[in-house]
């Protein structure tokens, strides 16, 4: 039987335990799935008494770069991007695993074939990490709309191929010229941009978050004849591999992924 549940702060909001329950009951599994609030600075005080009958927890703020801390086993990948969204529990011993890069892959897979050839990240935390390792390719250029140069260095470890580049926090003319624009930071971040989307933007806004949704700025975007793409997505997205690592079992994940996204009316 799979034991699991989110992790973060706050938590009251999230929706993983609606998918993931959502998913066990379509693949027929038995498991429970719950939530915790668990602030930062007290993931290896949860976890001490944790590895009897639990199998794994997903995390998320700010506990995705505090796990690497906290673990015996960290995934490579993880160590490259310095965040962690998922815990398995492997005979008592905790791993750390990723499945948000994977996520973002998948997502803009299911509505473009080909990789961006431009990518603007705005946000240089754990999921801009996460995004930036997505989209690493020879033939990807990305930059980064940021207020930390402080985590620059980060952000260029996460690259293997990529070009990167970094920008002032202010609106530029990249973010209707790129064939992708991911939002991860805060709610109401982007609110002060909305007002300057005034023409047609080229590429797709995927914005990270799903409360609320849409932002004010993802608004605008389709408002101005632009694509946009919500968190709903991706939290679907790396829900089902994270589900896969629960289980430990094969599943269907284009049937999966088809069933949550009806079940969230996406």
């Amino acid at each position: 039987m799979i034991k699991a549940a989110v992790l973060g702060s706050p938590i009251s909001h999230s929706l993983s335990p609606r998918l993931h329950t959502a998913a066990y009951k379509f693949l027929n599994i038995s498991g429970t799935y719950s939530s915790f609030e668990v602030s930062t600075g007290s993931l290896r005080e949860f976890l001490a008494d944790k590895t009897d009958s639990w199998s794994g927890f997903s995390l998320t703020m700010p506990l995705k770069e505090e796990a690497l801390s906290c673990v015996d086993f960290i995934d490579p990948l993880v160590h490259r991007i310095k965040s962690g969204n998922t815990l398995v529990n492997e005979d008592g011993i905790w791993k750390l695993y990723s499945t948000d890069v994977i996520g973002f892959k998948n997502v803009w897979q299911m509505h473009k074939a080909d990789d961006p050839s431009s990518v603007v990240i705005i946000g240089s935390g754990a999921t801009a990490r996460a995004a930036a390792a997505a989209f690493d390719s020879v033939s990807t250029n990305i930059k980064v709309l940021h207020r930390n140069p402080d985590r620059e260095k980060s952000m260029k470890e996460c690259l293997l191929h990529s070009s990167i580049n970094f920008q002032p926090w202010e609106f530029s003319d990249d973010l209707l010229e790129s064939d992708l624009v991911i939002n991860t930071t805060p709610k109401f971040a982007l609110d002060q941009f909305a007002q300057n989307l005034l023409s047609k933007p080229a590429g797709i806004f995927f914005d990270a978050l799903y409360d609320p949704w849409p932002t004010e700025f993802a608004h605008s975007w389709k408002q101005a004849g632009g694509k946009i793409m919500g968190g709903l997505e991706l939290l679907i997205a790396q829900g089902v591999e994270q589900v896969k690592f629960f289980t430990g079992e094969e599943v269907p994940t284009d049937e999966l992924t088809s069933f949550l996204r009806n079940e969230f009316a996406i």
